[in-house]
């Protein structure tokens, strides 16, 4: 019969057998890890509504070399091709932004102020402005998008199928692949619905290696959105900021430096 102290010191050869193991399971299957991205973005882009809730973590890096990390959740309904509502509290902001097709409405109701913007096109071209125009990164919203997979893969170096996990009970598909500045992992749901369930991303050019991670609580399709959802009207007495300003309605505090870029 073993001691206490001899299973304790037999544990460092259990952990390394369990990560050989794993790491055996882990090896590089590009074809299946690009095969499984395909079917979720095909399954996501063939939606006409979805209805979805989130927690989101954002991490920042301080002078000091400190790893602080940053909570948001939200909601978002989508209407393809060219409708969106979202809405995201923190502990620094509450932001709500709308889409009619024509014009986005970025309101930030801690501050009681908005912005609008003319967009014309679908909800693709509205995330691209938002992020070439007007500094808002938006980590995540790349799976919404109707062209989501060719949009992932581009720049993608290395591929791997790790095998199956757990997100909120439902047993996902896990995913990993390398960029050149980014690693990013996602946990895509088993079955006949591919949901992504939960996103990571790893920003390889920063100290420390910060991290975004999204988490898909809900998911809804087929539904028949209100008629005002995509409709914006300011509050009274709400302050018209420029477009410009879009970049301080943020998920951190004022000054902070966020990693995990998409």
């Amino acid at each position: 019969m073993k001691t206490k102290s001899g299973l304790f010191a037999m544990l460092p050869l259990i952990l390394v057998s369990t990560l050989a193991v794993a790491s055996a399971g882990a090896q590089p299957q590009g074809s299946d890890a690009k095969s499984i991205l395909k079917k979720m973005s095909a399954y996501v882009s063939s939606q006409k509504t979805i209805a979805l809730t989130f927690d989101s973590d954002i991490e920042i890096i301080t002078p000091q070399l400190e790893k602080i990390q940053f909570t948001n959740s939200g909601e978002a309904i989508l209407s393809r091709p060219d409708k969106l509502s979202a809405h995201r509290v923190g502990g620094y902001a509450d932001v709500a932004l709308t889409f009619d097709g024509r014009t986005a409405s970025v309101f930030g109701k801690h501050i009681n102020s908005y912005a609008q913007f003319e967009v014309p096109g679908n909800v693709d071209h509205l995330i691209e402005a938002l992020r070439a125009g007007h500094g808002v990164a938006l980590p995540g919203a790349d799976l919404l998008l109707s062209n989501s997979y060719d949009v992932l893969v581009a720049g993608v170096q290395e591929a791997k199928y790790i095998g199956r996990g757990v997100i909120d009970g439902l047993e996902c598909e896990h995913l990993a692949f390398r960029n050149f500045d980014t690693d990013w992992q996602l946990w895509v749901e088993v079955g006949e619905k591919p949901i992504p369930r939960k996103l990571v991303i790893t920003s390889k050019t920063m100290n420390s290696a910060p991290q975004y991670t999204v988490r898909v609580k809900t998911w809804e399709t087929d539904l028949q959105p209100a008629p005002d959802a995509f409709a914006f009207v300011p509050p009274a007495g709400a302050k018209q900021l420029s477009p410009d300003a879009l970049i301080e309605l943020d998920e951190l505090p004022p000054g902070a430096e966020k990693g995990g870029k998409p």
